[in-house]
């Protein structure tokens, strides 16, 4: 999911609500490419949101998730410097 929130717009198709690299991605359309139902989709995005690593949007009944470019950049210094 982090890679493909990576370059939304090579991996997601337009969105009715909602502009793909300044809102992020709709959560069906993610549970959609994952080929999981949006509830199942919607715990995994959690998970990564609590983790800092993605930031959640909600416009109207729809949420849309993008990632957290500095946290990534954070976490993958503090693995080099950790390994």
């Amino acid at each position: 999911m982090l890679e493909w929130l990576k370059e939304p717009v090579a991996h997601f198709p337009p969105q009715r609500d909602g502009d793909l690299v300044e809102d992020g991605v709709c959560v069906l359309f993610i549970a959609d490419k994952l080929g999981v139902a949006q509830p199942t989709a919607t715990t995994h995005l959690q998970a990564l949101a609590r983790a800092g690593l993605v930031s959640a949007k909600r416009v109207g009944q729809w949420t849309f998730y993008k990632r957290d470019e500095a946290a990534i950049a954070a976490l993958k210094q503090r693995i080099g410097e950790e390994l």
